[in-house]
């Protein structure tokens, strides 16, 4: 748990150079290579649950679990449940039912949305996942939906793997305790690319999120860059 009784909260990124976790496209291709791959199955390892925007599970062919059964061993190592929890965010509770996630029942599927969700889209999210939870008129209030995933679920440690708009809600919430960042040797350029942390942004520097430097490591041509949680206005 952190400092303010809810959990712990970590972010894992891989961007390109100018800032993008995606092309233009915004269809997910893997960049990060085979050292970015464990790193991520190594922080799920330690994450009573793994956390998802909507748009990230919709077009991208995972799962959210922990990986093969040596990441497994690692979690019961730990005191932790074999297969983490696996949460998706979203607000208008627009889900494709067919997305790779839901065809593997390992562990529980949580979904977070809001009162934007319709009735009718609410019942069928109920269909797919072990439990919908609504937080917020308009947009998730992640406060809330920490401090539920804690009393329910349990939840002490939640990593977060995007997308922009996830992460820059988790931000401008002053709920993000560290980010694990990959910077990769590539350019992607455009303007309708997704970055870290998207979303309607700051109007004023004094609104920023600060971070400081933890770690840096240098590898295959990127950087690994570990930032913890510095809180508003530095």
């Amino acid at each position: 748990m952190n400092r303010r009784g809810l959990p712990f909260v970590f972010l894992n990124v891989a961007m390109t150079a100018d800032g993008k976790i995606a092309h233009a496209s915004r269809r997910f291709e893997a960049f990060g290579g085979p050292r970015d791959r464990r790193h991520l199955l190594e922080l799920r390892a330690t994450a009573d649950a793994v956390m998802s925007g909507a748009r990230t599970v919709d077009l991208d062919k995972i799962n959210l679990g922990p990986g093969p059964a040596k990441y497994r061993r690692m979690r019961v190592r730990r005191g932790l449940a074999e297969y983490n929890l696996r949460i998706i965010v979203s607000g208008a509770g627009t889900l494709d039912p067919n997305a790779e996630i839901f065809r593997h029942k390992f562990s529980p599927i949580i979904i977070l949305t809001t009162e934007r969700a319709s009735e009718a889209k609410v019942r069928r999210l109920r269909t797919l996942a072990d439990e919908v939870k609504v937080c917020g008129q308009t947009s998730v209030d992640f406060e809330a939906a920490l401090r539920w995933l804690s009393a329910k679920w349990n939840v002490k440690r939640l990593l977060c793997e995007g997308g922009g708009e996830v992460n820059s809600a988790l931000f401008q919430a002053d709920l993000v305790d560290e980010l694990h960042l990959t910077i990769c040797p590539l350019i992607f350029g455009g303007r309708h690319a997704p970055t870290l942390a998207d979303g309607p942004g700051v109007p004023r520097l004094s609104q920023a999120t600060h971070l400081r430097l933890a770690s840096m490591k240098r590898y295959e041509g990127g950087i690994f860059l570990v930032y913890r949680r510095a809180g508003k206005g530095g």
